[in-house]
Protein backbone atom coordinates (compact mmCIF):
# COMPACT_ATOMS: atom_id res chain seq x y z
CA UNK A 1 0.00 0.00 0.00
CA UNK A 2 1.19 3.01 -0.83
CA UNK A 3 -1.21 5.17 2.07
CA UNK A 4 1.07 5.77 4.47
CA UNK A 5 0.47 4.64 8.20
CA UNK A 6 2.67 5.38 11.49
CA UNK A 7 1.59 3.82 14.85
CA UNK A 8 3.04 4.36 17.92
CA UNK A 9 2.73 1.25 19.28
CA UNK A 10 3.43 -0.65 22.54
CA UNK A 11 3.99 -4.12 21.97
CA UNK A 12 3.52 -4.97 25.60
CA UNK A 13 -0.11 -3.40 25.15
CA UNK A 14 -2.98 -6.44 23.62
CA UNK A 15 -4.91 -2.65 22.02
CA UNK A 16 -2.07 -1.71 20.67
CA UNK A 17 -1.22 -5.11 19.21
CA UNK A 18 -4.86 -5.63 17.85
CA UNK A 19 -4.48 -2.47 15.54
CA UNK A 20 -1.02 -2.99 13.97
CA UNK A 21 -2.51 -6.55 13.37
CA UNK A 22 -5.48 -5.00 11.63
CA UNK A 23 -3.16 -2.48 10.01
CA UNK A 24 -0.47 -5.32 8.33
CA UNK A 25 -3.57 -7.66 7.64
CA UNK A 26 -4.91 -4.81 5.34
CA UNK A 27 -2.04 -4.64 3.67
CA UNK A 28 -0.14 -1.76 4.89
CA UNK A 29 3.10 -1.95 5.87
CA UNK A 30 3.24 0.51 8.87
CA UNK A 31 6.06 2.77 10.11
CA UNK A 32 6.28 1.21 13.91
CA UNK A 33 7.57 3.77 16.29
CA UNK A 34 8.30 1.99 19.66
CA UNK A 35 7.88 4.95 22.04
CA UNK A 36 8.75 3.60 25.30
CA UNK A 37 12.01 2.47 23.81
CA UNK A 38 12.37 6.42 21.54
CA UNK A 39 10.62 8.63 24.00
CA UNK A 40 9.15 11.49 22.72
CA UNK A 41 9.51 15.18 22.21
CA UNK A 42 7.45 18.05 23.13
CA UNK A 43 6.89 19.18 19.39
CA UNK A 44 5.76 15.96 18.65
CA UNK A 45 3.22 15.19 21.67
CA UNK A 46 2.15 18.91 20.94
CA UNK A 47 1.77 17.90 17.09
CA UNK A 48 -0.04 14.19 17.84
CA UNK A 49 -2.73 15.74 20.41
CA UNK A 50 -3.55 18.71 17.88
CA UNK A 51 -3.80 16.48 15.25
CA UNK A 52 -6.08 14.31 16.88
CA UNK A 53 -7.63 16.46 19.24
CA UNK A 54 -6.34 15.69 22.61
CA UNK A 55 -4.73 17.37 25.54
CA UNK A 56 -1.76 15.95 27.82
CA UNK A 57 -4.87 14.91 30.35
CA UNK A 58 -7.26 13.43 27.90
CA UNK A 59 -4.14 11.34 26.73
CA UNK A 60 -2.72 10.32 29.71
CA UNK A 61 -2.96 6.11 30.61
CA UNK A 62 -3.91 5.94 34.59
CA UNK A 63 -4.00 2.30 34.35
CA UNK A 64 -0.64 0.69 34.92
CA UNK A 65 0.92 3.56 34.66
CA UNK A 66 2.65 5.80 37.28
CA UNK A 67 0.64 8.53 37.08
CA UNK A 68 -1.23 8.42 40.12
CA UNK A 69 1.74 8.28 42.42
CA UNK A 70 2.69 11.22 39.81
CA UNK A 71 -0.06 13.14 41.39
CA UNK A 72 -1.14 13.61 37.34
CA UNK A 73 -4.63 12.02 38.12
CA UNK A 74 -5.51 15.10 40.18
CA UNK A 75 -8.50 17.63 38.92
CA UNK A 76 -6.04 20.57 39.23
CA UNK A 77 -2.93 19.07 37.96
CA UNK A 78 -1.96 21.27 34.93
CA UNK A 79 -1.86 20.58 31.17
CA UNK A 80 2.35 21.28 30.98
CA UNK A 81 2.86 19.42 34.23
CA UNK A 82 1.42 15.93 32.71
CA UNK A 83 2.93 17.11 29.33
CA UNK A 84 6.66 17.16 31.19
CA UNK A 85 5.91 13.73 33.18
CA UNK A 86 5.21 12.08 29.32
CA UNK A 87 8.21 13.13 28.15
CA UNK A 88 10.03 11.66 31.25
CA UNK A 89 7.68 8.48 31.81
CA UNK A 90 6.65 7.67 27.93
CA UNK A 91 4.83 5.04 29.16
CA UNK A 92 2.07 7.58 30.71
CA UNK A 93 0.61 8.18 27.30
CA UNK A 94 -2.08 6.30 26.06
CA UNK A 95 -1.69 4.46 23.05
CA UNK A 96 -1.78 3.21 20.24
CA UNK A 97 -1.81 6.54 18.53
CA UNK A 98 -1.99 6.36 14.66
CA UNK A 99 -1.37 8.74 11.93
CA UNK A 100 -2.33 7.95 8.09
CA UNK A 101 -3.17 10.71 5.68
CA UNK A 102 -7.27 10.51 7.10
CA UNK A 103 -5.76 11.88 10.09
CA UNK A 104 -4.63 10.91 13.40
CA UNK A 105 -6.12 9.13 16.52
CA UNK A 106 -5.85 7.11 19.62
CA UNK A 107 -6.88 3.83 18.96
CA UNK A 108 -9.14 3.08 21.93
CA UNK A 109 -10.67 0.87 21.21
CA UNK A 110 -8.70 -0.83 18.46
CA UNK A 111 -11.29 -0.82 15.65
CA UNK A 112 -11.50 3.01 15.96
CA UNK A 113 -8.14 2.64 13.73
CA UNK A 114 -10.53 1.38 11.03
CA UNK A 115 -11.85 5.08 9.94
CA UNK A 116 -8.05 6.18 9.42
CA UNK A 117 -8.20 3.22 6.60
CA UNK A 118 -9.07 3.20 3.56
CA UNK A 119 -8.87 -0.98 3.23
CA UNK A 120 -9.52 -3.03 5.69
CA UNK A 121 -8.79 -6.28 6.47
CA UNK A 122 -10.72 -9.63 4.88
CA UNK A 123 -13.50 -10.47 6.80
CA UNK A 124 -14.47 -12.30 9.16
CA UNK A 125 -11.76 -10.45 11.46
CA UNK A 126 -11.14 -11.13 15.14
CA UNK A 127 -9.41 -9.08 17.79
CA UNK A 128 -6.89 -11.58 19.81
CA UNK A 129 -9.77 -11.61 22.78
CA UNK A 130 -12.12 -13.14 20.02
CA UNK A 131 -14.40 -10.28 19.62
CA UNK A 132 -15.90 -9.89 16.02
CA UNK A 133 -15.03 -6.69 14.55
CA UNK A 134 -15.97 -7.40 10.88
CA UNK A 135 -18.15 -10.48 9.76
CA UNK A 136 -17.73 -12.64 7.13
CA UNK A 137 -18.56 -9.96 4.61
CA UNK A 138 -16.09 -7.68 5.86
CA UNK A 139 -18.30 -4.93 7.21
CA UNK A 140 -18.05 -3.47 10.29
CA UNK A 141 -19.53 -4.93 13.47
CA UNK A 142 -18.54 -3.02 16.66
Amino acid sequence: MTHPVVIHHNPDCGTSRNVLRIIIEAGYDPVVIEYLDTGWTRPQLLALFAAAGLTPRSALRERKSPAEELGLTAPDCPEDTILEAMLRHPILVNRPIVATPKGVRLCRPSEAVLDLLDTWPKGPFAKTDGELILDENGQRVV
